[in-house]
């Protein structure tokens, strides 16, 4: 196996004219590493055994006295690399070098092991995924904080608070062309500036192996958009998201320009989520088509009621950042409300109807955002959804009204994702035993989670004074 491994990358790389091997990984907030090997270090060695690297550098990973791990390459996830000169870009594991095992706290471990879960529970042989991932695209990016100063500016030549500029950021004539805040959804140019841009990262993530459906404008300002990838297995799926989130940003780059992910850079505009569609099939069959409500079948309504019983605690892996509930407020199209729905993108759970065929019958989860890790967000959703089918979960009645117009009081009586990150991370502490079924999730990789997203996130916003505190405090 590791001749043909080393055969079949090196075969890339000469046919290229490639030289450099570059091994990407992820770290457990969810943010590719990398680090690259001359082609004289690509030979059986490395496939079989791996290569070294410190990983109490790496967040989330290991102690100091416990540092050195391995990343082990896999050749089926090698392409050249659109950005780099010379380079084969790789997707490796991580492995202990005591056992040569799994390293527990490898995200990519994790999704291997719930895509076995769900063959060894029966249930299914497959889940499908379709993650859309909005993004922004600025100008211009400025943040500072320090102990008497904090300020963050964004620009867009295509936001629309610059409408009264006597010129562009570029410096030429102001055209007056730009989405008004939460009109960005579907204008044709010269309104919409960012189409060939999109395009080039459309062809980009083609030329590397992943199906594209559509491109477009998203709902705000300031150059939101959205590149709708094909639904695939999740292993496959997550690869896809994070080579999609890195030619985003580079491609952005290559313009002079800056991509985020970011749930929530402007205020008073729709943010960015990552809408997720799941499903599971078996021997090729769907099965969440049906003759329940929506058409699907009882099995779909258990696996969402899953998600929906789990859905506070989702939300620490699937919204896991401070940002994330800047978005999830009423108002801006950002579903709060853990409930079911057909049609209504007010629902945390979505029932798409634009298509009759039992294959496109899927649930879609709509709280969470492209700040989250897919190799733990994804796992932790299906197996939300696997312990609804295994208990039985009802999701409870559908609502079909607009959730977004109901009152203060009315929402109080629905269940709700939680107001902070915070509440977000004390609900995934108080609800996890779901996920610890198979020995998916482990307790050592969600305590490390937990503990870096409170000390690096929790307490660092949670100290420091907000600007908006001033113009409410400030004179008391």
């Amino acid at each position: 196996m590791a001749d043909s491994n080393v055969s079949s990358v090196l075969k890339l790389m000469k046919d290229n004219d490639c030289d450099i091997l570059d091994l990407k990984f992820i770290d457990v907030p969810g943010t590719w590493q990398h680090v690259a090997l001359p082609i004289s270090e690509v030979n059986d060695a490395l496939f079989e055994k791996g290569t070294g690297f410190d990983g109490s550098s790496v967040r989330g990973f290991q102690t100091i006295d416990e540092s050195d791990m391995l990343l082990l390459p896999h050749a089926e996830t090698a392409k050249v690399d659109p950005f780099m000169e010379k380079t084969v870009s790789i997707i490796a594991d991580i492995r202990d070098p005591l056992t040569n095992g799994n390293y527990t706290r490898d995200p990519r471990y994790i999704t291997i092991k719930a895509e076995q879960y769900l063959k060894d529970s029966g249930v299914g042989d497959t889940s499908y995924w379709g993650p859309e991932l909005e993004f922004f695209v600025f100008d211009s990016v400025q943040f500072f904080q320090k102990e008497n100063e904090a300020y963050f500016k964004v620009d867009s030549d295509e936001g629309i608070w610059n409408s009264g500029s006597e010129t562009m950021i570029d410096g030429g004539p102001n055209i007056g062309q730009r989405p008004g805040y939460k009109g960005g959804y579907f204008p044709a140019s010269p309104i919409d500036t960012m189409h060939d841009m999109r395009g080039e990262m459309t062809r980009i993530m083609i030329d590397l192996g992943i199906e594209i459906e559509k491109h477009h404008h998203e709902v705000a300002t300031g150059g939101q958009g959205e590149i709708d990838l094909r639904y695939d297995t999740m292993l496959s799926m997550a690869d896809k998201v994070m080579r999609y989130k890195y030619v985003v940003k580079n491609v952005a780059q290559s313009w002079g320009k800056v991509a985020t992910f970011m749930p929530k850079p402007l205020f008073n505009d729709n943010g960015t989520g990552m809408h997720t569609h799941q499903s599971i099939w078996k021997d090729g069959k769907p099965l969440f088509a049906g003759k329940e409500y929506a058409g699907l079948s009882k099995m779909a309504l258990n696996y969402i009621g899953g998600i929906i019983k789990h859905g506070r605690a989702l939300m620490g892996l699937c919204a896991p950042t401070s940002n994330s509930y800047k978005r999830l407020v009423p108002g801006f199209e950002a579903p709060t409300i853990l409930a079911l729905s057909a049609r209504n993108r007010s629902a945390a759970c979505r029932v798409p109807m634009y298509f009759d065929n039992p294959a496109a019958k899927r649930v879609e989860f709509r709280s969470a955002d492209p700040t989250c890790n897919p190799y733990l967000a994804f796992p932790a959703m299906l197996m939300a959804g696997l312990d609804g089918i295994e208990n039985g979960y009802d999701p409870g009645e559908a609502l079909e009204d607009d959730l977004f117009e109901l009152s203060n009081e009315e929402q109080a009586k629905l269940k709700q994702v939680p107001g902070s990150i915070e509440g977000a991370l004390d609900a995934l502490e108080e609800d996890h035993d779901f996920l610890l079924k198979g020995d998916v999730f482990t307790s050592d990789l969600l305590e490390a989670f937990i503990s870096y997203k409170r000390e690096t996130e929790v307490d660092e916003v949670r100290t420091r004074p907000h600007p908006w505190e001033y113009f409410l405090t400030f004179n008391s």
